[in-house]
């Protein structure tokens, strides 16, 4: 979501090709992925489109269920919290590179998590959810000219809910 809310900020040149596993734009020196493959196979997306191009920083932006809603968080390698797409990606190419960490908080049961993780937000969320993914996309053009530590400092939110 965040992806589609900088894709319709700019524009931004589609550079798609099937060996990319996904769907790939450019703006300026940047480019925006939003792989094509399962999540638990996502790094096979990011790897091709960083070799193809010879890319050596990376920005992944997920979902984090030990997270509660509306936090958000950046995070510069370390584990993978349980996340399948984040383990995918680790495989690929290692665990240096910068998250976006978008808190989902979680279920109340461990067993719920997949069908809570592919379900819709509820009505609640969903009131703010256009304000964080634009807050959200924000932070991710600061990127582009601020350290990540800046940036981490000035967007990182608790609860966004309470903004």
């Amino acid at each position: 979501m965040v992806v589609d809310e900088l894709l319709n900020r700019y524009k931004i040149q589609n550079i798609s090709k099937s060996s990319f596993k996904g769907d790939l734009f450019k703006y300026s020196c940047h480019y925006f992925l939003k792989p094509n493959t399962f999540m638990n196979l996502s790094g096979e997306s990011i790897v091709a489109v960083k070799k193809f191009y010879k890319i050596d920083e990376v920005v992944v932006i997920h979902d984090d269920l030990d997270l509660p809603f509306g936090t958000l968080r950046f995070k510069y390698g370390g584990g993978n919290g349980g996340h399948n797409g984040l383990k995918s990606t680790d495989s690929y190419i290692s665990k240096e590179y910068l998250r976006v960490r978008m808190g989902i908080g979680k279920p109340e049961h461990k067993g719920e998590i997949i069908s809570f993780v592919l379900n819709t937000f509820s009505d609640e969320e969903s009131k703010y959810l256009s304000k964080w993914i634009s807050y959200t996309a924000d932070a991710v053009e600061k990127l582009f000219e601020l350290p990540w530590q800046k940036v981490a400092s000035q967007y990182s939110i608790k609860k966004f809910l309470l903004q």
